[in-house]
């Protein structure tokens, strides 16, 4: 019966370069204290999250002593809280984590006690709990193994090693929906704690040094990331609120300027057209005079006026003859509502195309069709969807309207035309149901695919050499 090789006998000084790989942490100088008893991490912002019987801790770390412009965000479960006392005889309460620390190629699992250690020489201290057989200390020598270098928390070095880590992330949300409860279900199922905030029921303290936000009576915590899933009608209590989340420096998977943006339709077609992107002929105007040169703008009848806060199809009117058109835009300004005419494309046979935008790519894409009699297709209205290949114009134009918003997750609405792909609407919050059944694709997985390489430690500012 063959036996694995024992572990190769390792020499220890009292000061040597550890890494910690699941935390993150390639590169640290560890002090190796054989009279301490349990081995302690510096760690700032300390926290806990995650369910009652699964509890996790998150944290910052600082790796180079005295340059705190660099914080590493770390999170594992937590194993214990006990009492520790420091050298100086002070008994603090900490959380215990294990992880697993790597020394000269050789890995093994140790205890960390977390504490705030600014001040110290060293921000990790390894204790003799940590220590195992095969394992020699020499108290009068230093980096007795191999010595690392600091140069690997430069920006692209940690984003390329960052392990995956439990994120606490919130979903802006007043409904129980399915999108609502799927971003929780697949955000749980790959570790993360996923909280719903109820947008309404925010309050924000704005200060310039310590700008809050609170919560039925309580500050809310630091999140990784905000999902807004905002609805039209509190749409700018709701990118205020983002707003103070990006002042927190919280990653918001949509910023508050393109929520803002996409949901005003005549702003949005601005910026349509400033970038370049095909859309329907489109006029508008506040004077009634203008009524027949507003109608030409859009190339006659028939054409579509559009309410511009309208949502899901509804404040949305197709009116198929000049007089109808007239009629419809007599009444809109006699109720003093804002909106805007738009071109009829007939050759898109009252389909439409929803193409679902995460990052820089087209995930999926649908085909919605309006119920019989209808020219509008949305889903919400009694419209169909089947799944559809789309051209790589149409696939470049998606991702363009999207990128012109700046957001990462976006349902960008087009008609196919004679003449390409014309972009109907941008959706800053699209729901997942109706793309997630018709492609049979697991969309929530792929927001938080976007969401987990986006949220990476901190970029540091220029290192300056290292003492060795």
């Amino acid at each position: 019966m063959s036996t694995a090789d024992p572990a190769p006998q390792l020499k220890l000084g009292w000061e040597e370069w550890v890494s910690l790989p699941e935390l993150g942490l390639p590169a640290l100088r560890a002090k190796v204290d054989t009279g301490a008893r349990t081995s302690s991490l510096h760690a700032t912002e300390i926290e806990t999250f995650g369910p009652q019987n699964a509890p996790k801790v998150r944290f910052m770390v600082h790796p180079i002593p005295g340059q705190y412009d660099l914080e590493i965000p770390c999170s594992a479960p937590i194993t214990d809280r006990r009492e520790v006392t420091s050298s100086n005889g002070e008994k603090e309460m900490r959380y215990v984590i294990q992880t697993k620390l790597e020394v000269a190629g050789q890995t093994w699992t140790v205890e960390l006690t977390l504490t705030d250690r600014r001040g110290m020489a060293k921000h990790m201290l390894l204790g003799r709990q940590a220590l195992t057989e095969n394992m020699t200390v020499v108290p009068g020598e230093r980096f007795c193994q191999p010595q690392l270098d600091y140069s690997v928390y430069s920006s692209a070095s940690i984003r390329k090693t960052a392990p995956k880590r439990a994120l606490r992330i919130a979903v802006l949300s007043r409904e129980d929906n399915y999108s609502t409860r799927r971003l929780v279900e697949e955000g749980e199922k790959r570790g993360h704690t996923v909280e719903v905030i109820n947008t309404t029921r925010c309050y924000m303290a704005i200060n310039a040094l310590a700008p809050e936000i609170h919560y039925d009576g309580k500050r809310l915590p630091r999140y990784d990331a905000v999902i807004p899933r905002v609805g039209a009608s509190v749409t700018q209590y709701g990118t205020a609120l983002l707003r103070q989340f990006e002042a927190l420096g919280t990653f918001c998977v949509n910023g508050s300027e393109g929520i803002t943006a996409s949901r005003d339709k005549l702003h949005a077609h601005q910026v349509l057209a400033r970038n370049k992107i095909g859309m329907p002929a489109t006029a508008f105007a506040a004077s009634p005079k203008d009524t027949a040169n507003l109608i030409g703008i859009a190339g006659g009848a028939p054409l579509i006026v559009k309410l511009l806060e309208s949502t899901q199809g509804k404040g949305v009117v197709l009116a198929e003859t000049k007089k109808a058109a007239e009629s419809v835009i007599t009444a809109f300004r006699g109720l003093q509502a804002n909106f805007l005419v738009q071109q009829f494309v007939k050759e898109a046979a009252g389909e439409d195309i929803r193409c679902f935008v995460v990052g820089a790519r087209v995930v999926a894409a649908m085909k919605r069709s309006g119920a019989e009699g209808d020219f509008r297709s949305n889903l919400h209205l009694g419209g169909s969807a089947t799944p559809v290949r789309i051209t790589k114009e149409e696939r470049s134009t998606a991702v363009r309207a999207a990128r012109a918003f700046g957001l990462n997750v976006a349902g960008v609405d087009l008609l196919r035309s004679a003449t390409g792909p014309k972009v109907l609407e941008v959706n800053s919050s699209p729901g997942l149901e109706g793309i997630e059944k018709t492609s049979a694709k697991n969309i929530a997985a792929l927001i938080y695919n976007e969401i987990e390489d986006r949220v990476r430690p901190a970029p540091m500012r220029r290192l300056k050499p290292a003492a060795s």
